[in-house]
């Protein structure tokens, strides 16, 4: 499994901590919408796709299964992230 593309939808929203959001394709064949790029205490990070649950919780709808995948869908989110910013300044 590939990422062949990822878009990035900048946030500029006053108090939030989400700075965007954005979209991979995997393989040419396969999309993933709606991963929140959050600023938090210890840095930038990527949260996958969810729901809220009837309990009031919330549950991933797509997620990767292991450690090395989720790094390399953070590893190229957060550098497309930058690139933007970069772009902008």
């Amino acid at each position: 499994m590939k990422i062949t593309s990822v878009n990035v939808r900048r946030i500029e929203k006053e108090n939030s901590r989400m700075k965007g959001i954005a979209s991979v394709l995997l393989d040419e064949s396969f999309a993933i919408h709606d991963i929140r790029i959050i600023e938090g205490d210890n840095g930038i990070f990527i949260a996958m796709p969810s729901r809220k649950t009837a309990t009031g919780g919330y549950r991933d709808i797509a997620h990767p299964i292991n450690p090395e995948v989720r790094q390399m869908f953070e590893t190229e989110i957060l550098a497309e992230f930058e690139k933007q910013e970069y772009q902008e300044n």
